[in-house]
């Protein structure tokens, strides 16, 4: 089905997916883990933070977070 995009759209990253209209499926093909500490992950085009103490927990006891093996 087609999609009709009347707001203007504005892509930070080129990282992820992007889907307009139907789809049938949508499988990641990869996965990562990231550390970051407050405010750390924001994104926009006018980001403000105001953070005095940060601290983020790396351990990291299992050993497997995201598993997309069946994913083709």
């Amino acid at each position: 089905m087609p999609s009709l995009i009347v707001a203007p759209i504005n892509i930070n990253s080129a990282n992820g997916q992007v889907n307009f209209g139907d789809s049938f499926i949508i499988n990641p093909k990869s996965t990562g883990k990231t550390y970051s500490g407050a405010g750390g992950g924001n994104t926009g085009n006018f980001v403000q933070t105001v953070t005095v103490i940060s601290g983020t927990n790396t351990i990291d006891t299992d050993a497997f977070d995201s598993n997309n093996a069946g994913n083709a």
